[in-house]
């Protein structure tokens, strides 16, 4: 197997925990207002949905061809977290991204992207980890 697979999955983890961890924070600690990070933190979360489709279809298809025998067992572990990754990015983009931008149920559905996203930054960390290489 290549090195994009694991390379791919290192950029999905890393933007994940240097947006969602890292970047959002200092918005909001930063910004003269909470609306204007708000605003910032949207378009970052979407292009960081993008990303992580991008990352994760990169994946897919890399682990779908050439698979050494010793490799399928981990690489169709690394799929379920893969497919479940970009499927909750997506859901937290185009379900609950425009009812947090309407203000709707604020308090619920930002509980629900930020459990979302959580989920997501776990799915991509144990894709990571089945993907680095073994000593």
């Amino acid at each position: 197997m290549s090195g994009l697979p694991f390379w791919a999955a290192a950029l999905w983890w890393g933007s994940l925990s240097t947006i969602g961890f890292l970047v959002v924070p200092l918005l909001f600690a930063t910004l003269p207002s909470p609306a204007l990070a708000g605003q910032m933190a949207a378009r970052l979360f979407a292009a960081q949905t993008w990303v992580s489709c991008i990352c994760a279809l990169l994946l897919l298809i890399s682990l779908r061809q050439n698979q050494a025998p010793a490799r399928v067992p981990i690489a169709q572990a690394a799929i379920i977290f893969i497919v479940l990754g970009m499927l909750l990015a997506l859901l937290a983009e185009f379900a609950v991204a425009p009812r947090i931008v309407a203000r709707e149920n604020l308090r619920l559905w930002h509980s629900v992207g930020s459990a979302m996203y959580l989920l997501q930054w776990l799915c991509a960390a144990a894709t990571f980890w089945k993907l680095s290489p073994r000593s």
